[in-house]
């Protein structure tokens, strides 16, 4: 974290500086492209970049998992360690366009990562870009992204990340740019808050980038509530504002809050946004001229703006700055690679095992059939916001690796394309079933690698989109996969569902059909590789479902509803098909509670607890099973009261045991995770009982009947 004194420094340097501008000179700093000002020694920076996993858009780098496969392995550190790697990358790159002039977009040091806002909706196209549907989750991930991004050192930020889009953001694509996103306040704090008070708060992130959408009334690029109220005054934010790209002129255009662009850019401008991703800042001269908005508003957002250059030595010479000597060689290391390898195997979700299919002997095989318009897709690995990896490993070509070196043959067919009704033009619709059917006799076992790409879910427009501007219609597979799984599922031979996409897809019928399923994700350019290690056991399942994966006889609320209520595994009132939490192993773990302890002392029974009071849960996980492998220890916290969560994620440890090895862990809560948002909105620690859970899983009865596990619990009572 940068010492208080250099802060103070760098703020006046910056303010010395903007006090030499004129007032065109200081508007046109203010828009993500900022033009060179020469007789200040100010050089072109372009704000926006991309990170989201991975140096993104700007030739080669470490391509990571999408950032729900990330989410997956429920691994704080993991996360930071890629962060580590991408600010590296970033740093590697930037040093080397910058000594040849190369200030384009995509080429500066401010990323516009993480995506935070809550997956609240299966439909909603961009929730691959998020950790999932969970507040707990999504803040602790988010805080070690930041974390790992910024860096460490008292003088200089590595890179500055960006905490986006505030606020309650999640679809519709197709209405974003007039949509009025109204929720509860108890909703707002409860749910689409948190996550962005704990990067704030504890990772201090840089910038924060407002949404499209107007939350209850206020265009949240120009809300008085959001960037003034709750961002700057309540949590204390230093940073700077962006805007989401030409969102501003929404403001008028669509949200039609005020009439003119003058009014729009004033709006956002005297409310907290300091920095405009697109050109209609250039606005703010006239609205100066009409007395919309003053010189000394403008002089504020540019003094910020500036500053989060002076944190990154943009304006100092190297000598000093530990990051300045990054150069191109630290871009797509062997190291990165290793670790891009190790992230995506602990990605993987195994949702069923029926009679243990997995992992494969392939000294018991001859043949493998691989059947599916993902098996051998690059644009399946990699999800969007993605940069360019210098290898890519398909599932086809993972498979094939693994399966050739134990001497068995493979089989292929694409089965059918992803979502049209024929591969051919000429040919009649689904004109791969024979050969499937001809694959599946000639097979063994018969791997499936089935799913979606980000050009049919993602941001409105940004890759094609195929369906409602980014946004799935529904749950199910498109195109003919449904029918081609059925197909396979009937041939009669062992099946194996690897699924890859960015969000839940209607599980049903494979669930009752197909022995294995893998949920592979975007598992990035190493991602091939990745799931075939699994499948052969080279490697050992360890990730969890960072979002609930519903049935089909689930009634989902509508897309347009941002009430909570009977969303996400926190209020739903019906069973799921796989739970948000779960996932399978192919090792086993004995867990057993050591000693509860309260303010340091041990304490047994059921613990009385008070404001104040910090619960330390210490347990011990043995690995018993034949396999090395991840457990994740969640703890969760039951309330019981009316307009409550069923339960919540308050606590998370991640642990890699060897087999026969022992560690001990504690889980620590304080009276914050026992705590509530009452329907005004304030928080309040309830007179009452409570349960802690602890487990490998989530307590609830379909968990239990998944895994075959009981949760241990610690009963609490708040008098």
């Amino acid at each position: 974290m940068i010492r208080e004194e250099k802060l103070n420094e760098y703020r006046e340097r910056a303010t010395a500086l903007v006090q030499e501008m004129t007032l065109e000179e200081k508007v046109f700093q203010l828009r993500h492209y900022a033009p060179a000002i020469e007789r200040l020694g100010i050089p072109a920076y372009n704000y926006w970049n991309e990170a989201l996993h991975g140096v993104a858009r700007a030739g080669v780098a470490t391509v990571f998992p999408q950032a729900i496969g990330m989410a997956a392995s429920f691994d704080e550190d993991m996360i930071g360690e890629v962060a580590e790697t991408v600010s590296t990358e970033g740093r590697g790159k930037y040093n080397a366009q910058f000594k040849y002039g190369d200030h384009d977009i995509y080429k500066g040091l401010t990323f516009w990562a993480p995506n935070i806002n809550i997956f609240r909706d299966p439909r909603w196209g961009r929730g691959h870009e998020t950790y999932g549907e969970d507040p707990y989750l999504t803040s602790r991930l988010g805080v070690a992204f930041v974390k790992g991004i910024q860096g460490d050192d008292d003088k200089y930020l590595k890179a500055a990340a960006c905490a986006k889009h505030f606020a309650v953001h999640s679809g519709p694509e197709s209405l974003r740019h007039s949509f009025d996103a109204r929720c509860s306040e108890q909703d707002l704090r409860e749910t689409y808050l948190p996550a962005f008070k704990a990067l704030v708060t504890e990772a201090g992130v840089e910038a924060v980038m407002g949404a499209y959408n107007r939350t209850n009334g206020e265009p949240c690029c120009a809300s008085k509530r959001l960037l003034i109220d709750i961002l700057r005054k309540e949590w204390g934010f230093k940073g700077h504002v962006t805007s989401d790209c030409w969102a501003i002129k929404d403001i008028n255009e669509n949200h039609c809050v005020t009439s003119t662009p003058e009014e729009s850019v004033a709006l956002a401008v005297n409310n907290g946004c300091d920095l405009n991703c697109g050109d209609i800042f250039q606005y703010l001269i006239k609205a100066v001229d009409e007395g919309l908005t003053s010189v000394d508003v403008i002089d504020e957002a540019l003094i910020r703006v500036l500053t989060t250059r002076m944190k990154l030595g943009l304006f100092d010479a190297p000598e000093g700055n530990p990051y300045a000597s990054i150069d191109y060689s630290q871009v797509d290391t062997p190291e990165a690679r290793a670790l891009n390898l190790k992230v995506a195997k602990e990605c993987i979700v195994l949702l069923k095992n029926e009679n243990n299919l997995l992992p494969i002997d392939a000294k018991s095989i001859k043949t493998i059939g691989v059947i599916g318009p993902n098996a051998d897709s690059r644009k399946a690995l990699v999800g969007n916001y993605e940069g360019t990896s210098s290898e890519y490993i398909t599932v086809l070509e993972g498979i094939r690796r693994e399966a050739e070196e134990a001497g068995v043959r493979v089989f292929y067919s694409e089965g059918c394309h992803l979502y049209k009704e024929k591969m051919s033009g000429l040919s009649k619709k689904n004109d791969r079933l024979a050969e499937v059917k001809a694959v599946c006799e000639q097979s063994d076992i018969v791997v499936l690698c089935m799913g979606l790409d980000a050009t049919l879910e993602g941001e409105e427009g940004d890759t094609g989109n195929e369906y409602g501007s980014g946004d799935k219609p529904n749950l199910k597979f498109p195109g003919y996969q449904q029918l081609i799984m059925d197909t396979a599922a009937e041939c009669g031979k062992p099946v194996v569902l690897v699924v890859l996409s960015g969000s839940a897809l209607a599980l049903d019928s494979a669930a009752s059909s197909i022995p294995a399923i893998l949920q592979g994700w975007y598992p990035g350019a190493q991602g091939g590789k990745a799931i075939a290690e699994i499948l052969f056991g080279k490697a050992c399942p360890g990730g969890k479902l960072p979002l609930t994966f519903y049935s089909e006889n689930n009634s989902l609320p509508g897309f347009t509803d941002y009430s909570m209520k009977n969303r996400t595994y926190r209020y739903m009132v019906e069973d799921p098909l796989y739970p948000f939490g779960y996932g399978l192993s192919y090792t086993t773990f004995d867990r057993s509670i050591r000693e509860v302890r309260k303010n340091g002392a041990a304490v047994s029974g059921t613990v009385e607890f008070a404001e104040g009071d910090e619960l330390e849960i210490e347990l011990e996980i043995k690995n018993t099973g034949k396999y090395e492998g991840g457990v994740t220890v969640q703890a969760y916290v039951e309330y019981g009261f009316e307009d409550a969560p069923v339960r919540q994620l308050k606590g998370l440890k991640k642990l890699y045991l060897a087999p026969g090895e022992s560690k001990k862990t504690t889980v620590k809560l304080d009276s914050a995770a026992f705590s509530l948002y009452d329907r005004a909105g304030e928080l309040k620690l309830n007179k009452g009982s409570y349960k802690v859970y602890l487990g490998d899983s989530q307590p609830d009865e379909l968990s239990r009947r998944l895994t075959g596990q009981k949760c241990d619990s610690v009963s609490v009572e708040v008098k």
